[in-house]
């Protein structure tokens, strides 16, 4: 096993700075290693709009999160709250804002978020805008009024020394005597007090008003929500998967292209093609190992793996931990067997090299009758299983008799 891996390493190393099995120049493989990085970049930007090609379980149900925080909480003005967002006249119309959310995207928005938006949306009246200025300003009016009310409390204590001092009031630093003091916070308290029960009205003629009450109703519909819920939580446990099947998708043709590219250039022995091919083969696959190691955290794996954790053993979660430790080498164990396979396999590599009087090891040119590489020496033959005589490494016939060699 370790021997292969060694060979492997070996292998893309060499192939990865030598053209015909001739070193790079560094000034050349530095050009290359500049393209390599370009080229990468714009693979993981291209990743990443593709991945949002298809439109997040947010914008699929765009009214989850504030029906659920509406629904959550317990303050007693939640629905003037709620109301007076929805009749805010400089906020964009929620329908508007949904179907925006999905322009060149694939997907659309849930049939019960497009009536919640609908239904909101209808709040929107130019009276309601009328009633939340008129609150506004009434606002305004009370912070005013307090304010005056903390000046007027900050010169109150140094006027009653005053007048217990008998100074006179010509003398005085404040603008009022104590008594005037009094009277005017008595006023503003009077006013401000008045002020919020006209607030309180503008509120409850806000909230009473029939649209509200129909959003308001539609807000309590229970079996609506529980089915936006479940929908989105199906959006969210399925949306990495996705994601991972756009990103394959966009990097499939990639390492397709460059595959049968580097393997043509390499038969013809377009040495410089076929490294600038290894090298695209090589970034390509760079985003798509990590992609698949980034959808084990989050994918359907996971949940699977994690969900049957906390079934067998309850609250032993880190037990997940140890199920991945185990999991990511025998992938990565794949992976290298994967690769070894169609690019490294040296049955295939074997073939080419014999058929052109190279090493088998090291592709280098042989004499012939060479039985060692005198590069690498590295053996060119060995005995047939039948007739025992010489033949090549790998190949699966034997080149004297024609026999079939053991793998």
């Amino acid at each position: 096993m370790f021997s292969r891996l060694n060979r492997l390493v070996r292998n893309f190393f060499r192939r990865s700075r030598t053209i015909n099995n001739e070193p790079l120049n560094k000034v050349s493989l530095i050009v290359i290693v500049l393209i390599d990085i370009f080229i990468l970049a714009n693979v993981f930007v291209g990743l990443d709009d593709i991945s949002q090609w298809h439109i997040s379980p947010s914008s699929e149900y765009p009214c989850y999160q504030t029906w659920d925080t509406y629904r959550k909480d317990t303050k007693d003005d939640r629905d003037f709250e709620i109301i007076r967002q929805a009749a805010d006249p400089n906020a964009l119309k929620l329908g508007e804002q949904y179907q925006q959310a999905i322009v060149d995207h694939l997907g659309k928005v849930n049939n019960s978020c497009l009536q919640y938006a609908s239904t909101q949306d209808a709040i929107k009246q130019p009276d309601n805008a009328a009633i939340l200025q008129n609150l506004a300003d009434k606002q305004a009016e009370i912070e005013s009024l307090q304010a005056k009310n903390n000046t007027i409390r900050s010169q109150y204590d140094s006027t009653l020394l005053e007048k217990i001092a008998n100074q006179p009031r010509e003398q005085s630093i404040n603008n009022v005597e104590a008594a005037q003091a009094k009277q005017n916070l008595d006023q503003n308290n009077t006013q401000i007090n008045t002020l919020e029960a006209e607030i309180s009205t503008l509120k409850n003629t806000l909230i009473s008003k029939p649209t509200s009450v129909a959003f308001l109703d539609f807000l309590k519909q229970d079996s609506t929500f529980g089915k936006i819920e479940q929908g989105y939580n199906q959006a969210q446990f399925w949306y990495p998967s996705l994601q991972l099947v756009f990103q394959a998708l966009f990097l499939t043709p990639l390492l397709f292209v460059a595959f049968v590219i580097h393997a043509r250039s390499q038969r013809s022995r377009h040495g410089l093609i076929a490294l600038m091919s290894w090298h695209l083969l090589v970034i390509f696959s760079i985003p798509l190992v990590l992609k698949i190691f980034e959808f084990l955290q989050v994918g359907i794996l996971f949940e699977f793996i994690f969900d049957l954790i906390q079934v067998l053993f309850g609250s032993l979660l880190f037990l997940v931990s140890y199920v991945y430790i185990l999991l990511i080498p025998l992938i990565g164990v794949g992976l290298i067997k994967l690769f070894q396979y169609f690019i490294f396999n040296p049955e295939i590599q074997a073939t080419n090299r014999v058929q052109k009087s190279r090493c088998i090891q090291c592709a280098k040119k042989l004499a012939p009758h060479d039985s060692h590489c005198p590069h690498c020496g590295y053996g060119q033959y060995q005995d047939c299983s039948s007739c025992h005589q010489p033949t090549y490494k790998y190949l699966s016939h034997c080149k004297e008799c024609g026999a079939v060699q053991g793998k």
